[in-house]
C-alpha cells in the first residue's frame, strides 16, 4: 500500500519537490525539438498553474461553510490519530455535491461548445490567394479553454474526496460509505482519472502558444493539421466523461432541471449544441480543405511551391498577381449552379462558404453566427436543400447530416414533448373529469342549478389545488414531516377553540393530523339544523352564516357570521370529549351556510372520538378544574351564547310582566280604598265615573288571567332554546 503512495500527487499536499520530480519527467516528455529556453518557460508557467489551482481550491474550501461529513452504516473505529489527520470525505449523495456535479456538467457543455474555436482559427486571405490565421482569435480560444479546464481541476480535486458507497454492502439500505482516501484514491485512479486528464490536458494551448512561434514553413497548413488532430482527440475523452456525469445527476438528485420549461428549454440549447459542435465548423473547416485541395491540384502544373500557398513574409518576392490570377481562373468561388465549364472546380456544399466571404471575416461574431445558422438550418431540414458535388467525402458529409439531423430533431421532439405535456397534465384530467361529469349529469337528467353547483364546485377546487390532492401529498411525506407541516397550517385554527388551548402539544399535533383540507362553494351548507353533527369546521378562508329557529318555532330567528379562524359544530365537543355521552352523533341546533367560498380543515366526528380515547390525559385534574369553574367560558361557543341570550331575554320578559302585575296591584288597592272611604255617602258623579273606568280595567285583566290560567303554568319556558349539556368528567378511568 504505502509503494502506491507516491504514484499520485494531490494539490492539497503539493510541496516544493513537486517542481523537481516534474523537471526529472519533462525531458522524457519532450521530443528535444524545442530550444532549452521555451522548456524552462513552459514548466515555469505550468508550475504557476498549478500554484493557483491550489489556492483556487484552497479558498473554495474557506468559503464553504459547512460540509457534509462521512457517515456510515455500519461504524468502523480508527485509532485517534488517524482520526485526527483524516480530511474531510464529501458524500456522494450529499447537497454540495449534488449542486457541484449540475455546475460541472454545465461547464463541461460549454467548454465542449467552447473548443471549436480553435478550428476557426485557419482564415483565407482573398486578395494574396493564400491560407492564413487569425491572431486575435488564437488568443480568446486560448483563454476561454483556460478557464473552462478550471472546472476540471476541482472536479479532480473533489473526485479525490469524494467517498463511495461499497457495491458489496448495498444488499439492505444505502450501503457502506467508504471513507478511506486511500481506497478513493484507488478507485478514481482505475476509472476516470485517465480520461479527466487527457480531458484536460491544454494541449491546444500548447499549439497556439508554444508551437506555432516555433515552426519554420508554411505555418498555416502545420496549424490546421495539428489543431484538427488535438481537438478531435480531446474530444472523445470530453464527451465520455459527460455522459455518465449526467446520469449520476439525474440518479441522486431524481431531475436536472427543476421546472419543465427548464428541461425544454435545456433540451433545445442541446439541440443547437449538437449543429454548433457537429457540422458547421466541420463545414467551415472542410470549406477551407477544399478551396486548398484546389489550390494544390492547380499548383500541380505550375512551377510554383505548394508554400507559396500559405501567407507569410515567404511571399514577398513572388508574383502574387499571376498566383491570383490562375487561382481564380481555375479555382473561383462561385455557386454550383453558375459553373458553365466543366473545367472549374466544383466546391459543392461549401461554395456558400467561400462565396459569403466568412472564411475572410476577422470579425469572428460574423463568421461563428453565419457557421451556426448554417448548421442549424441544414440539421433542422435534414440536408435537403445540400447541393452536393461529385466528391464522395462531401457525399458522406451531407448524407451524416440528413441522417444526425433526423435523430436529433426525433428526440428533441420527443423530450420536449414530455417535459411540456408535464406542465399540462393536471389541466388534461380536469379535462378528462368535466367530460366525463358532463356525460354523467345529462345521462341521470339533473336540473340545471345542480348542474351548475357541480361545476362552480369543480372549477373552485381547480382553482384551489390545480388538480393536486393535497391530503394525499401530506400523507407520503414522512411523520415528522407531516406533523410539522399539519402545525403550520392548523394549530393556529385549533387553538381558536379555548378548551383546545388548555391541551399539551402532543395532543393538539394529534388533532392536526387528522385535520382534511374542504371547500365549499357560495350557496352551499355545511350543517342543516337537526342534522347529526359528523364534522367540526375550521374556517381558514371565506364567509359563513349561521342561524338557528329553535327548532322551527316560528317568531325564533337567531344569526351570527363567521369569519377567517371562526369554528362551527362545537356540538361534537360534549360528546366526544364526555366518557359518558351516547353512541349517536349529536344533533346540530344551527345551520351553517357558506356566503362566499371558503376553504376550511374539517376534523371528523370519529377522529375526535379516537383522539379523546386515547389521550387519557384529556381528564386531568387540572382540565376538570377548568370545567367546574368557568365551563360556559370555556365552551364560548354559538350555542351556549344563543342559549344565554335567549335565557335573558325570558328572564327580561318575566320582569316585565312581574312589574306589571304589582302596578295593577297597587291600583286596585287605591280603589278600594277610596271606595272604603265614601261608604254610606252617596256617590257623586265623579266617584261614579271612576269607578265604572275601574271596572271595566279589571274585567279586561281578569279576562286576560283568566286565558292565562287556562295554560301551563311556565308560559314563558318554551322560549328558551335547550340547554347545551355539561359532560361529566369524573369517570376517568372509563
Amino acid at each position: 500500500m504505502n509503494s502506491k503512495g507516491p504514484k499520485f500527487v494531490r494539490f492539497e499536499d503539493w510541496k516544493s519537490e513537486i517542481s523537481v520530480s516534474y523537471e526529472r519527467e519533462s525531458p522524457t516528455s519532450n521530443d528535444g525539438s524545442y530550444p532549452g529556453k521555451a522548456r524552462e518557460h513552459v514548466k515555469g508557467v505550468l508550475r504557476n498553474i498549478g500554484r493557483g489551482f491550489k489556492r483556487c481550491y484552497e479558498s473554495i474550501r474557506s468559503l464553504r461553510t459547512k460540509t457534509l461529513s462521512s457517515r456510515t452504516t455500519y461504524a468502523t473505529k480508527r485509532p485517534e490519530k488517524d482520526a485526527a489527520s483524516t480530511k474531510k470525505i464529501f458524500d456522494p449523495q450529499g447537497a454540495f455535491l449534488q449542486q457541484w456535479n449540475k455546475i460541472f456538467v454545465l461547464s463541461c457543455v460549454i467548454a465542449i461548445s467552447l473548443d471549436p474555436l480553435f478550428l476557426y482559427i485557419p482564415t483565407i486571405d482573398t486578395n494574396q490567394q493564400c491560407l492564413s490565421l487569425d491572431t486575435p482569435l488564437e488568443i480568446t480560444a486560448c483563454v476561454l479553454r483556460t478557464f473552462t479546464d478550471i472546472f476540471y481541476v476541482v472536479h479532480i480535486i473533489f473526485q479525490f474526496r469524494t467517498g463511495f458507497i461499497a457495491p458489496s454492502s448495498r444488499v439492505f439500505g444505502r450501503g457502506e460509505l467508504i471513507d478511506d482516501p486511500v481506497a478513493i484514491a484507488k478507485r478514481y485512479l482505475s476509472t476516470y482519472f485517465i480520461i479527466d486528464v487527457l480531458a484536460i490536458l491544454p494541449l491546444p494551448q500548447v499549439v497556439v502558444l508554444i508551437v506555432i512561434p516555433q515552426i519554420k514553413g508554411p505555418v498555416a497548413l502545420v496549424t490546421k493539421d495539428i489543431l484538427e488532430y488535438v481537438i478531435f482527440c480531446q474530444y472523445v475523452p470530453r464527451l465520455i466523461r459527460i455522459i455518465p456525469l449526467y446520469r449520476e445527476v439525474t440518479r441522486t438528485s431524481g431531475l436536472f432541471t427543476e421546472t419543465a420549461w427548464a428541461g425544454a428549454a435545456f433540451n433545445l440549447f442541446l439541440y443547437m449544441l449538437a449543429s454548433h459542435v457537429s457540422w458547421d465548423f466541420v463545414w467551415y473547416l472542410l470549406a477551407i480543405e477544399r478551396a486548398d485541395r484546389c489550390w494544390h491540384d492547380q499548383f500541380k502544373n505550375k512551377p510554383w511551391d505548394h508554400s507559396y500557398l500559405y501567407c507569410g513574409e515567404d511571399r514577398k518576392d513572388l508574383p502574387i498577381a499571376d498566383i491570383s490570377l490562375a487561382l481564380n481562373t481555375s479555382c473561383p468561388f462561385i455557386d454550383p449552379d453558375e459553373i458553365k465549364n466543366s473545367g472549374i472546380f466544383n466546391f459543392g456544399i461549401f461554395a456558400d462558404a467561400l462565396t459569403s466571404g466568412i472564411v475572410d471575416y476577422d470579425d469572428f461574431s460574423t463568421k461563428i453566427f453565419y457557421c451556426f445558422w448554417w448548421g442549424l438550418r441544414n440539421l433542422s431540414s435534414l440536408g435537403q436543400n445540400l447541393k452536393t458535388s461529385t466528391f464522395v467525402g462531401e457525399i458522406i458529409f451531407a448524407v451524416c447530416i440528413a441522417v444526425f439531423g433526423l435523430v436529433l430533431f426525433s428526440l428533441l421532439i420527443g423530450n420536449m414533448q414530455k417535459y411540456l405535456q408535464s406542465t399540462t397534465v393536471r389541466v388534461e384530467e380536469m379535462r378528462v373529469r368535466r367530460r366525463d361529469a358532463e356525460q354523467w349529469m345529462t345521462h341521470r337528467m339533473l336540473p340545471p342549478n345542480l348542474k351548475e353547483r357541480i361545476k362552480r364546485y369543480e372549477q373552485y377546487k381547480w382553482q384551489e389545488t390545480r388538480g393536486a390532492d393535497e391530503d394525499n401529498l401530506i400523507r407520503n411525506l414522512p411523520k415528522d414531516l407531516r406533523r410539522d407541516i399539519k402545525r403550520h397550517l392548523c394549530l393556529s385554527l385549533l387553538t381558536r377553540v379555548p378548551m383546545f388551548e388548555k391541551m399539551d402539544e402532543q395532543l393538539l399535533d394529534a388533532l392536526c393530523d387528522r385535520l382534511k383540507p374542504v371547500l365549499y362553494t357560495e350557496k352551499s351548507f355545511v350543517l342543516r339544523e337537526g342534522d347529526p353533527v359528523d364534522e367540526m369546521v375550521f374556517i381558514m378562508r371565506g364567509n359563513l352564516a349561521t342561524m338557528t329557529t329553535n327548532g322551527g318555532r316560528t317568531g325564533f330567528f337567531n344569526s351570527v357570521d363567521l369569519k377567517a379562524g371562526d369554528f362551527c359544530g362545537e356540538e361534537l365537543l360534549t360528546w366526544a370529549l364526555d366518557p359518558n355521552s351516547a353512541t349517536s352523533l349529536p344533533t346540530s341546533t344551527r345551520t351553517v351556510e357558506a356566503l362566499t367560498e371558503v376553504e376550511a380543515f374539517a376534523l371528523m366526528a370519529d377522529d375526535l372520538k379516537f383522539v379523546a380515547s386515547q389521550f387519557r390525559r384529556l381528564h386531568s385534574k387540572q382540565l376538570r378544574h377548568d370545567f367546574r369553574q368557568g365551563f360556559k367560558t370555556i365552551f364560548y361557543s354559538l350555542q351556549w351564547r344563543t342559549w344565554a341570550a335567549c335565557f335573558i331575554q325570558v328572564a327580561w320578559r318575566r320582569h316585565c310582566k312581574r312589574k306589571l302585575d304589582k302596578s295593577l296591584r297597587e291600583a286596585e288597592d287605591r280603589l278600594q280604598n277610596a271606595l272604603a272611604n265614601e261608604v254610606g255617602s252617596t256617590p257623586s258623579l265623579g266617584a261614579t265615573i271612576y269607578a265604572s273606568r275601574f271596572a271595566a280595567n279589571a274585567l279586561r285583566t281578569m279576562r286576560k288571567n283568566g286565558a292565562v290560567s287556562a295554560r301551563p303554568p311556565q308560559r314563558l319556558l318554551p322560549l328558551l332554546p335547550q340547554k347545551p349539556a355539561e359532560p361529566d368528567f369524573t369517570a376517568e378511568g372509563r
